[in-house]
């Protein structure tokens, strides 16, 4: 297939572009390149002949239709997203033009080409979202694709508005559509303003690693490589107009994860004092929602996907990732937003 992948030099997009280009397909990466964007991300494939890549905002129409003609993809995934809850609080407005205005361009674009094509079966828009969305869980219970939105942040709001655009042009115009939402990720390329990597940088420079609230937030973990995969699986079997929800079945609490990244520091990366002394409790961030925990069960039975790597097994990879590509991550410090606090609530 050639497959239009947007936001393909982010941390997720990346990892869905090496994966398809290795399984073959032809792909074309869009992407505008903002501040948490890295084409080193695809360096593994940047000469490879079944990549290209274009420079393009999903808020530009007028570019994002050139694109859909000069390429004519067989399949869109689109990633491209402004996913940091922290920076949604303090400017929602780029989330809203992003992720949904973005997304109502692209499904322009995708029609138009579908229509031109003379609607194939073979055709998907595959949009990925994310379990937010569903909005919070209480010490019980799993979001399942049933389960009500209810979004808590500005982010969360935007990438429902989004999915419900993906759902209305299936309903309307008969798009072929496919959607996932998606638990937390991690992994190598995360941009250094996500928990993880925050934790794995901040304790190799001795300072302060800050937990929000009391650290009893809860989070499902799936890792990246996986999730890649599983993006990839729904695209090539997934119903069309079917919605799946991809999990790591690994819940854990935010201080316990931490904890564990500090203990797996101690022994690759040891320093005058074990690393879980470094940990500081800050105030909680506005509207942080206490519990997200993904049932799987649909993927599981209707594509035959569950992922291959448990937390511990990934958190070691991740911060062994981090500690041999200190080039790649001292490279981003300087960019807007990185080492700082955020999220405290001014909304301009």
């Amino acid at each position: 297939m050639k497959i239009l992948v947007t936001g393909g030099a982010g941390f997720i997009g990346s990892a869905v572009v090496r994966q398809a280009i290795a399984a073959g397909h032809e792909v074309v990466n869009l992407d505008a390149l903002t501040y948490a964007a890295c084409l080193e991300n695809v360096v593994q494939v940047a000469g490879h002949p079944a990549y290209a890549f274009e420079r393009v905002d999903i808020r530009d129409a007028g570019a994002v239709q050139a694109v859909f003609d000069r390429h004519a993809p067989d399949a869109v995934m689109h990633l491209a997203a402004e996913s940091h809850v922290d920076r949604s609080i303090d400017g929602p407005g780029t989330f809203v033009k992003t992720n949904i205005n973005g997304t109502f361009n692209l499904l322009q674009a995708a029609r138009l080409l579908w229509e031109a094509k003379g609607r194939p079966d073979g055709f998907r828009f595959h949009h990925v979202s994310t379990d937010e969305v569903y909005g919070t869980l209480g010490a019980t219970g799993l979001f399942t694709e049933e389960t009500p939105y209810a979004p808590n942040s500005p982010y969360s709001a935007s990438k429902a508005a989004s999915d419900h655009l993906v759902r209305a042009w299936h309903e309307t115009y008969g798009l072929p559509v496919v959607v996932t939402n998606c638990s937390n990720n991690y992994g190598p390329y995360q941009f250094p303003e996500k928990l993880i990597p925050v934790v794995i940088l901040r304790a190799l420079a001795g300072a302060a690693v800050p937990v929000y609230g009391k650290g009893e937030n809860v989070r499902d973990w799936l890792y990246v490589e996986d999730h890649a995969d599983a993006l990839l699986t729904v695209l090539a079997k997934g119903a069309v107009g079917r919605t799946y929800n991809i999990g790591g079945e690994n819940e854990v609490r935010n201080i316990d994860l931490v904890r564990m990244i500090c203990a797996i520091l101690d022994r690759l990366k040891p320093g005058p004092a074990p690393h879980a002394e470094q940990i500081a409790f800050v105030t909680d961030r506005p509207g942080h929602d206490l519990r997200y925990a993904i049932d799987p069960s649909r993927i599981r039975a209707e594509l035959g996907w569950r992922p291959s790597c448990t937390l511990e097994e990934g958190l070691e990879r991740t911060v062994r990732w981090y500690l041999d590509n200190e080039d790649w991550w001292r490279a981003l410090q300087d960019r807007e937003g990185v080492g700082r606090r955020l999220g405290r609530g001014s909304g301009r």
